[in-house]
């Protein structure tokens, strides 16, 4: 059974950092590729960043300069670093692996608000 785990949201303050974690069982996660999307209130799901097995990255505009994407295949982990958060990152974010099939996880909350 493919899991795919969510874990790092919260509130946090403009101009704040926060990091989310993805955790994987079930898939040879190593020749996945993977993704963080987010959908704020009232909007589309939409593509955040994405890390190909092969390590190359790509980022929506909106955050090149402010997030990171990275994966740790030891650890079957996903991770997203945002840095410079703004009200408009509020949103559920997340997970994707894609390889054959789409898996995605349940979401975790960020907030930001003063």
């Amino acid at each position: 059974q493919v899991q795919l785990v969510e874990s790092g949201g919260g509130l946090v303050q403009p101009g704040g950092s926060l990091r989310l974690s993805c955790a994987a069982s079930g898939i040879i996660f190593r020749i996945y590729h993977l993704g963080w999307y987010r959908q704020a209130p009232g909007k589309e799901r939409e593509l955040v960043a994405l890390i190909a097995s092969g390590l190359s990255t790509n980022y929506a505009d909106s955050v090149k300069g402010r997030f990171t994407i990275s994966r740790d295949n030891a650890k079957n982990t996903v991770y997203l670093q945002m840095n410079s958060l703004k009200p408009d990152d509020t949103a559920v974010y997340f997970c994707n692996a894609y390889y054959d099939t789409h898996y995605w996880g349940k979401g975790t909350l960020v907030t930001v608000s003063s």
